[in-house]
C-alpha cells in the first residue's frame, strides 16, 4: 500500500512538474491563436491585425489571426471555450452579441468558461446609406420606413449584433417595421450596400470615419454623444430618436488558463493600448480605444445583459 501510494506521488509530482515546465515556456514555445468571431475586413479584425505586430512585442512571441465567422460570434466562442487552457488560444469577443445571444437561445458553449482579459475599444453603431442616396437622415429613414412599411432593409453583422438590436431599438422609437438583413461581416454589409442590395448598412464608426467616403455617407450614430472620430455625424438622439448602441470588442480566455499566464497576456495588451504608437495606428484607423481590465470589463457586463434581456422581453428578435 505504502508503495502504491509512493508510486502515485512520484507520478502527481512527475506531472506537475512537466506542467510547470510547459507553463514556463510560454508563450515562446509556439504561436498564440487569436480568434476573431467575424469576416476579414471588419472592424475586429482590423483592430486585431493592427494590434498584432505590437503585441508580438510585448509578449515575445508569435500569434495567428484566425477568422471563424458564423452566429454572431458563438462559432468562435465555443471554438475557444473547447480550446486546451494553457494559453495558447485567445479570441476577441464582441457585445451586445457576446452577452445577447445569452438571451436569445441555447448556446452550445456555457458562457461561464470564458473569462474576459480586456476591453480594448467602445465604437458606436452607426448606419450609412450609398453616397447618392436619397435618403439624407435618419428621419429620411423613417419617412420611407412609414411611407412603405417594410421596404427600408438594413443591413447588419448578424442577429443580436449591435447594428441589429440598433434596428429593433429605432423601430420601438419610431413606431416603423424595418427589413433585417444579417451578414457574416462589416465587409459583406458594405458590398450588399454599395451594389443596392441593400437600403442601410450597419457599420461601427471605426469602419468608415477616415476611410473613403465617396461611396457612403453616414447619415447618424447610436453614441450618447457625437464620435471624436466622426465628428459631423449628428447622434439619433439629436435627430430626436433616443436609441444608444455601441460595440464593445475585448479579448478573453479560456476561465481555467492558468491565472499567471493571463496576467501576463492581460499586461502585454495594456502595454500595447498605451503604446504611443499603437495609439497612433488606432488614430489612422478611427478605433475609438476605451480600455478596462477584464476584471472591470465583467463587472459591467450584468447590466449590460439585463438591457438585452428587457429589450428581449419586449420585442423577442428572433422567433
Amino acid at each position: 500500500m505504502l508503495k502504491t501510494l509512493k508510486t502515485l506521488c512520484i507520478g502527481a509530482l512527475a506531472i506537475s512538474a512537466t506542467a510547470t515546465a510547459a507553463y514556463a515556456e510560454w508563450p515562446k514555445d509556439r504561436p498564440i491563436e487569436i480568434v476573431v468571431a467575424f469576416a476579414p475586413g471588419g472592424s475586429t479584425d482590423v483592430m486585431a491585425r493592427a494590434m498584432q505586430p505590437f503585441l508580438e512585442k510585448e509578449l515575445g512571441a508569435k500569434t495567428v489571426i484566425v477568422n471563424k465567422p458564423g452566429a454572431s460570434g458563438e462559432i468562435a466562442y465555443t471554438y475557444l471555450s473547447q480550446a486546451k487552457p494553457d494559453g495558447y488560444t485567445f479570441s476577441f469577443i464582441n457585445t451586445p452579441g457576446y452577452l445577447s445571444m445569452q438571451v436569445q437561445r441555447k448556446l452550445r458553449y456555457d458562457p461561464k468558461s470564458i473569462q474576459a482579459v480586456a476591453r480594448i475599444v467602445d465604437d458606436p453603431t452607426a448606419y450609412v446609406v450609398k453616397s447618392d442616396s436619397p435618403i439624407k437622415s435618419v428621419k429620411d429613414l423613417i419617412a420611407q420606413a412609414k411611407a412603405k412599411p417594410g421596404s427600408v432593409s438594413v443591413g447588419t453583422s448578424g442577429v443580436g449584433t449591435d447594428d441589429h438590436l440598433a434596428m429593433i431599438l429605432l423601430e420601438q422609437a419610431a413606431g416603423v417595421t424595418l427589413t433585417h438583413v444579417p451578414f457574416p461581416g462589416a465587409g459583406e454589409t458594405r458590398t450588399a450596400l454599395l451594389g443596392g442590395h441593400i437600403t442601410t448598412g450597419g457599420l461601427n464608426v471605426s469602419e468608415f470615419a477616415g476611410g473613403d467616403l465617396t461611396t457612403i455617407r453616414p447619415l447618424v450614430t447610436f453614441g450618447d454623444k457625437r464620435s471624436p472620430e466622426a465628428p459631423d455625424v449628428p447622434t439619433a438622439q439629436e435627430q430626436g430618436i433616443e436609441v444608444f448602441m455601441s460595440s464593445e470588442r475585448g479579448l478573453a480566455s479560456r476561465r481555467d488558463v492558468p491565472a499567471d499566464i493571463r496576467a501576463k497576456f492581460s499586461e502585454a495588451v495594456k502595454k500595447v493600448v498605451d503604446n504611443p504608437e499603437f495609439k497612433a495606428e488606432a488614430k489612422k484607423l478611427a478605433l475609438p480605444l476605451a480600455y478596462l481590465s477584464g476584471e472591470e470589463w465583467e463587472q459591467q457586463m450584468p447590466k449590460r445583459l439585463q438591457s438585452f434581456q428587457d429589450i428581449w422581453n419586449k420585442t423577442p428578435w428572433v422567433q
